[in-house]
């Protein structure tokens, strides 16, 4: 692990970021350009100290979570997140078409939607960026481990994550939800991560294995969406899914239109909610 390319990578990269770059507003006038140590810490979801540590050259070495957190957090291009992967002396992640890793241009997008809750999740259904409307409507599911962040097995498997719809809504969610999971699984038959997922789920979940057997087959498109959440109630808003064929990811925003009921309640949340993201997570989009 060279120590002191890590720390020059790092304080040159967080130095080329301005708040506005991440979805962070400017605040008080700053010294000197770039993010903060500790805002790069908050969007990488570690302490103050650690990052701290590691520009200064006597860190002890990321875990890969890590490092994959670090370079979302600094907007890192893929041959940069490699870059940052080999200064640890770690391998870098394949680069394949279900690459976990959010393209800058992508993160850019989703940090702007300032007003309206947004995640870029894979076609299975794992959690690969929110926004902080996201975070204030789902909860953060970026704070838990990665094998806990698909939006799927969470329905199926966690009670908490259905409590997010109301319960005559929930049927037609879970039929969604292994409908499009089938259509990823016929997509991509060479492909072991989306036949491991029905694997699971299918031992896991009687009700999964039941709709599994009848066979519904639907790409996940535009739909409406009811969401249960414990501030604000019941919000009707508008879900549109932005797919990158390339990269198997989805853009998911969350909408409400202006004069609405759920337009007012998303305002309610975006001054409210904001204020503390720190909430256990207990629902799911």
């Amino acid at each position: 692990m060279d120590r002191a390319e890590l720390a020059d990578f790092l304080r040159r990269s967080r130095a080329r970021l301005a708040p506005s770059d991440v979805g962070l507003a400017a605040g008080a006038r700053r010294r000197t350009p770039g993010l903060r140590r500790e805002e790069v810490a908050q969007l990488a979801g570690m302490s103050v100290d650690y990052y701290t540590r590691l520009e200064q050259s006597r860190g002890p070495r990321p875990s890969r979570q890590m490092l994959s957190a670090l370079a979302r957090a600094l907007r890192l291009t893929e041959d940069e997140r490699d870059h940052l992967f080999h200064l640890t002396g770690e391998q870098p992640p394949r680069r394949e078409t279900t690459s976990r890793h959010v393209r800058p241009g992508l993160l850019l997008v989703l940090d702007r939607l300032h007003d309206a809750p947004a995640m870029v999740a894979t076609d299975c259904g794992e959690v690969l960026a929110q926004n902080a409307m996201s975070r204030v409507l789902s909860g953060d599911l970026m704070a838990l481990p990665p094998c806990e962040r698909n939006l799927i097995r969470r329905f199926f498997l966690d009670p908490r994550a259905q409590e997010t719809f109301p319960a005559e809504d929930r049927p037609q969610r879970a039929r969604e939800q292994v409908a499009s999971l089938r259509a990823v699984t016929a997509a991509r038959p060479e492909d072991p991560e989306p036949a491991a997922l029905v694997t699971e789920l299918r031992a896991a979940s009687e009700e999964f294995a039941r709709l599994w057997d009848e066979h519904e087959v639907a790409v996940r498109r535009a739909s409406v969406k009811r969401f249960r959440h414990p501030l604000v109630g019941v919000l009707e808003l508008d879900c549109e899914v932005l797919a990158h064929l390339e990269h198997t990811q989805q853009l998911v925003v969350h909408t409400a239109r202006p004069g609405t009921d759920a337009h007012e309640k998303l305002q309610l949340l975006r001054v409210v909610g904001l204020q503390d993201l720190t909430a256990p997570v207990a629902r799911t989009p």
